[in-house]
């Protein structure tokens, strides 16, 4: 069962303010979401990772815990920032091992509405070092974009909870959501 959104917000909003076990009761709450949204990430790595979807949350866990001070908003604003620090990880992964350039051999990624609803075969292998440079590259010129692509494809969030991270209307993610994506695959195809 779900916990009520208002309660991790509350711990968000404790474990900011300096109250130690905050963060103890906090991790289990949102413990199934990070294992989820790593598991998306992972489905798209290349077979025999030397990550798993466990040792990623965990790695981001560690990242995160020096993040204490964050002005945290709600439970959608900390699953934006995970997913973030989780490409983050996974991107510097990629460059610490030789990383391909970008247009090399890469794989043409097809941007969906979500992770969740991704052919993730149609992905495996994908070039992440050059899906991370493309969205580099876009949040140079729009960065509001480049935040949505992240919330929307690398969180998972939908519109609704894009658009209040973003503290825009949801006509404004749907447009900025459509841009982006044209964007990016032009970006990738170039190679």
């Amino acid at each position: 069962m779900e916990p009520p959104a208002h309660q991790i917000t509350q711990l968000l909003q404790g474990w900011r303010e300096g109250d130690p076990g905050a963060l103890e009761k906090l991790i289990p709450l949102v413990y199934r979401d990070l294992h989820r949204l790593a598991q998306r990430y992972m489905a798209d790595e290349r077979a025999g990772h030397t990550l798993q979807a466990t040792a990623l949350v965990n790695e981001a866990y560690v990242r995160l815990v020096d993040s204490a001070h964050m002005d945290w908003e709600c439970r959608s604003h900390f699953l934006a920032v995970c997913a973030q620090v989780m490409r983050r990880i996974l991107v510097d992964w990629a460059r610490s091992r030789g990383g391909q350039k970008r247009g090399s051999d890469a794989v043409p990624i097809e941007l969906q509405e979500t992770l969740a609803v991704m052919d993730h075969r149609s992905t495996a292998g994908t070039d992440l070092v050059a899906v991370d440079d493309a969205l580099t590259a876009l949040a140079a010129v729009d960065h509001r974009k480049a935040q949505v692509v992240e919330l929307r494809f690398f969180g998972g969030l939908n519109v609704a909870e894009t658009a209040q991270v973003l503290k825009v209307s949801e006509e404004t993610v749907h447009r900025d959501w459509k841009l982006a994506k044209s964007w990016l695959r032009r970006e990738l195809s170039r190679g």
